[in-house]
């Protein structure tokens, strides 16, 4: 059987997934926590970060995004804080604990993004990323 763009994207979704969490096992997190503990640190650095920007910069579902969340908070990775002007919004912040992982996360998506790519040129990877952008489009659609 012939492999379509689909089932393509699904194996190597579930590669990348599988290497992400190895990479960052030992940091007693996964894979999509380290990527959304990045950016959540980088984004801090801008203003406030909250559930809704998480859930609009990585595509997710609320009810996805709350257990995540609820499980770094839960790890002391993350701290919960509400809003003066709006008692209903929680800003995300950082713990020590989280900066003190942020280099060795920044390491590991470095690394991954790395072996991902490797043997692509310049141009294939531009290709690829317009690709995917436009596929992600016709979903929306």
């Amino acid at each position: 059987m012939k492999k379509d763009c689909g089932m393509w994207i699904h194996i190597l979704s579930h590669k990348l997934k599988k290497r992400m969490d190895a990479n960052v096992q030992s940091l007693g997190i996964t894979g999509v926590q380290s990527r959304i503990m990045h950016y959540i640190l980088v984004k801090c650095a801008e203003g406030p970060v909250f559930q809704r920007d998480v859930e609009k910069a990585f595509d997710m579902s609320r009810s996805t995004t709350t257990g995540i969340l609820q499980l770094m908070e839960k790890n002391g990775l993350i701290l919960r804080e509400s809003v003066a002007s709006d008692a209903r919004l929680k800003s995300l912040i950082p713990t020590e604990k989280a900066v003190d992982l942020d280099a060795q996360i920044g390491r590991s998506l470095c690394q991954s993004e790395q072996r991902l790519t490797a043997g692509l040129t310049a141009e294939q990877l531009a290709q690829f990323l317009e690709t995917v952008e436009r596929m992600s489009a016709n979903l929306e659609e």
